[in-house]
């Protein structure tokens, strides 16, 4: 199928999508609006979206930047960018495509500009931004539960160019990205260590189902490996994610508890709740 490139006169945003991406998305708040009101539309949606094929880096596939929507391939983040979308237009009453183009578009780049070097490409800037822009916030409560810090250094992509095809192929963008690590470079965030992650009345009220899990890492340069939704079954808090290990989005069936024990480099999670 033929992928449709359409320029918004708005903004003169360039939109590249096929268009069962746009009936897909258009499907799932129609279905959606027969819900009840009181629905967690970030676990709905989630939910709607297993199943999809995970496929790494389909940003990075253009010659120059663009808004792309593809509900067909997925990968952690825009497996989460394309839920809390969703849960916006739902939220917001907006259930028309374009409506969830403009929250995809804010969501994922600084200022809602479509541009590489504003595309929020690390997760600690992500949550800044659309803090910032009132889609988020990051409670950290009880306190209790937060108990670790992060002093973040970050400097992964400007080291590691080679590992991203648009960068690559504009390398006179390196300095802006470098700009941005040293901006992040030096904040201190909190988190609950994976070894005290449990299931008790402490993470039920510091983890709520539909919850955006940032997974912090001790790798050299970075803040997070993999994001995810938070939902809580009977034996602990598991996670919907875009999984490069299942090849799919799922919904993981181990605890993350355990799914983090098996992953060395992962020392906790962040929480990021929609307001």
């Amino acid at each position: 199928m033929a992928i449709v490139l359409l320029m918004t006169t708005c903004n003169a945003l360039a939109q590249q999508y096929q268009p069962s991406d746009s009936i897909l998305v258009e499907s799932l708040l129609s279905e959606a609006r027969q819900e009840k009101a009181d629905t967690n539309w970030m676990v709905y949606f989630a939910r709607k979206l297993t199943d999809i094929p995970y496929v790494a880096k389909t940003l990075e596939k253009n010659r120059r930047e663009q808004l792309v929507v593809n509900l067909r391939q997925l990968d952690c983040t825009t497996y989460v960018e394309t839920v809390t979308a969703l849960t916006l237009c739902m939220k917001h009453r907006q259930y028309a495509f374009n409506d969830y183009c403009r929250y995809l578009r804010l969501l994922r780049y600084e200022g809602g500009e479509v541009d590489y070097v504003h595309r929020l490409h690390y997760f600690s800037s992500w949550i800044s931004d659309n803090t910032s822009m009132g889609f988020v916030s990051e409670p950290n409560t009880p306190q209790e539960a937060f108990e670790a810090t992060q002093h973040l250094r970050i400097n992964y992509m400007s080291t590691h160019v080679g590992q991203y095809p648009m960068l690559v192929a504009n390398p006179a963008w390196v300095d802006a990205i470098r700009k941005t690590e040293q901006a992040l470079t030096g904040t201190d965030v909190v988190y609950i260590p994976k070894q005290k992650l449990s299931n008790t009345p402490l993470y039920w009220d510091a983890i709520k189902d539909g919850d955006i899990i940032a997974i912090c890492t001790n790798k050299r340069g970075l803040d997070t490996s993999h994001i995810g939704i938070a939902v809580w079954h009977i034996d602990g808090v598991h996670l919907l994610n875009a999984s490069m290990i299942h090849k799919r989005t799922i919904e993981e069936p181990m605890t993350m508890q355990q799914y983090m024990q098996k992953h060395p480099s992962q020392t906790g999670i962040r929480v990021v709740r929609l307001k």
